[in-house]
């Protein structure tokens, strides 16, 4: 019998009716091929592969069927690395980064250059976000109803600029005035009700504990036991990890931000001051917006364009980070170098959008050295591309990049990194089984 397989594919293996052969899946340990099978040899194969078959009684009926399973291959061979990009949705799949590498050796390759603080372009950054933002209100103002969700996505493009200038402030990399910048970073998160120091300091725990199971403080796998031990909320987090994941910040936003309880007792002054400002803008904004153009336009020239923003907020964190071969290491086997280089997706998106947004998909060389301004990280790419490039996960985005991620990076599993959320709970996986139904492919 000859039986050519796709790439990671299984083989279903199914006897008569009277005396079934029980259902399993058996990964193939070789390359993709044609490959010729004469079930009566099996048994004598040699002994160093006898593990690898199953020997079956003579006389049964046997037939093969190859079905896909998301297990990905190991990506240490270029062919491998190749038929996992074109099933992610990649364009590069990095080789792993050697354990002796540490992040100070990447970080020593860097120029010097591209850690300067540049206050005239810091402020054209302010400049930028500010003219495109004030640019979206009147598009709000002006357009025809068909024609709002263009102008909604514009505006809220562009106050995700002000999330990034925001996020430089508070990386200290924005003005070499410490007080001005957090001034400035608390003023151009006020727009978004976000609390400057509380995202701070969970933004720094990101960083310092960056694809580390449950002390990473983004997107992190489902913990099966968690999943199973909460009955009532699993289709609650099957619904979170699958069709509203786009916007699941608004959730992290509310779980991490508010709660006085989750900061050291060295960070609660601190924290109240930003809550105070939140508050403030909330009770004194929000009404005068209203008073001037009525709840609906409460909802047109704030509630949509803050929806934008949180659009963008988690699907830029999820492709940071998420991925099939990208692993989550406990404490013990976490190893920093191999997280923030080569557990760091760079992803290029549509012009229009990197200029709006500060280039913060440039994401390697943040993770890299978080003190890399925003207006530097396209020079530290380069930098990156030239001394580890082989080492780097790169990619554009595509439809393929975010079905890969909303149907298969959901649980977590050790030799496997996720498992989908059909392999664990397909009694309520029909919104994954729907979205890989309805999402497009395009690669």
């Amino acid at each position: 019998m000859a039986s050519t397989l796709p790439p990671h594919s299984a083989i279903l293996l199914k006897g008569n009716l009277h005396n079934p052969i029980h259902r399993q899946r058996y990964v193939s340990l070789y390359p993709t091929g044609t490959y010729h099978l004469t079930w009566e040899a099996l048994p004598q194969c040699k002994a160093t592969h006898q593990r690898y078959v199953i020997p079956l009684r003579r006389g049964k009926t046997v037939k093969s069927v190859a079905s896909p399973v998301t297990a990905p291959l190991p990506a240490d061979g270029e062919q491998q690395r190749k038929e996992l990009c074109e099933s992610y949705g990649f364009r590069q799949i990095g080789e792993p980064l050697p354990d002796d590498v540490t992040l100070k050796n990447i970080i020593d390759t860097l120029p010097k250059t591209v850690f300067e603080i540049d206050d005239t372009k810091a402020w054209k950054s302010v400049l930028i976000s500010a003219t495109s933002y004030a640019l979206g209100l009147f598009m709000i103002s002006k357009s025809p109803w068909y024609l709002l969700p263009l102008a909604w996505a514009w505006t809220g493009t562009a106050v995700t600029g002000f999330f990034v200038i925001g996020h430089d402030c508070a990386h200290k990399s924005f003005s070499k005035n410490k007080l001005l910048e957090d001034i400035v970073g608390t003023l151009s998160f006020l727009p978004l009700i976000y609390p400057y120091e509380p995202w701070r300091f969970k933004h720094d725990r990101h960083h310092a504990k960056t694809n580390m199971l449950n002390e990473d403080t983004a997107w992190h796998p489902v913990m099966k036991t968690h999943f199973d031990e909460s009955p009532i909320f699993q289709k609650a987090i099957v619904f979170g990890y699958g069709p509203i994941r786009p916007i699941m910040s608004i959730s992290h936003w509310l779980i991490w931000h508010f709660n006085l309880n989750k900061f050291r007792p060295s960070e609660i002054g601190r924290v109240k001051i930003s809550l105070a400002c939140v508050f403030a803008f909330m009770a004194i904004g929000w009404p005068l917006i209203i008073y001037k153009t009525g709840i609906v336009g409460w909802i047109k020239f704030w509630l949509m364009p803050w929806l934008g923003y949180h659009f963008w907020m988690s699907t830029f964190t999820m492709v940071h980070h998420t991925a099939p071969h990208i692993p989550f290491k406990s404490s013990e086997d976490w190893n920093a170098a191999q997280a923030q280089l080569n557990g760091t997706v760079h992803c290029d998106y549509p012009r229009w959008i990197e200029i709006l947004c500060h280039d913060i998909n440039v994401h390697i060389p943040h993770h890299v050295s978080s003190k890399i301004p925003s207006y530097n990280l396209r020079a530290a790419h380069k930098s990156l591309q030239e001394n580890w490039g082989k080492y780097l996960n790169e990619a554009s985005w595509n439809w393929r990049l975010m079905k890969t991620i909303l149907t298969i990076c959901h649980v977590y599993n050790e030799d496997r990194n996720y498992i989908s959320f059909e392999e664990v709970a397909p009694e309520i996986s029909s919104p994954i089984t729907f979205l890989k139904r309805v999402m497009p492919d395009y690669a």
